[in-house]
């Protein structure tokens, strides 16, 4: 059926974020994310991330070391598709919940904790607050690089400015 106009032309692949800036943004993001939604947790539950007493800061380390380090491979990873799916977000948050919970186990044990103290402290950030709070930052940050490479946005324009400064 011809309706007499022409026909479209393809978009151009990729969107106009390339995507190691996406991912540099992302990964930032939920650092960003994380650090702030586990202390709004902590301050509105009022109670620590890590409830024991005595293991110093690696716990808290070695978490966000690792998930971070999942974060940013599983995007990386999901970001090589043209175009990449929004559905790798999900599976990119559990995973980092994972590494996040598992980064808590092992930095109890560099503490000095024993296997019953390190199991407790992961096993509480898993089913509570926190865990959702780690979830949700990675599940907004995956989603948001994939959506920065996916999107073809260009940048607002005023009505006075015209088309020979774009």
């Amino acid at each position: 059926m011809d309706d007499g106009q022409p026909p479209t032309p393809p978009p151009p692949p990729g969107g106009p974020v390339r995507k190691p800036v996406a991912l540099a943004f992302a990964t930032v993001a939920f650092i960003a994310l994380e650090i702030a939604g586990l202390g709004m947790a902590s301050l509105l539950l009022d109670e620590d991330v890590v409830a024991s007493s005595g293991l110093g800061p690696w716990p808290a380390i070695a978490s966000t070391g690792l998930a971070t380090i999942v974060f940013g491979a599983g995007l990386a990873l999901a970001l090589r598709p043209d175009p990449p799916s929004y559905w790798s977000a999900a599976w990119i948050a559990l995973a980092t919940a994972l590494a996040y919970v598992g980064g808590a186990w092992f930095g109890c044990l560099f503490a000095g904790a024993d296997l019953a103290v390190a199991g407790s402290v992961a096993g509480r950030i898993a089913t509570s607050w926190f865990g959702v709070v780690v979830l949700a930052a990675a599940a907004v940050s995956a989603w948001g690089g994939i959506a920065l490479t996916r999107t073809r946005a260009r940048r607002p324009l005023w009505p006075w400015e015209d088309d020979e400064d774009r």
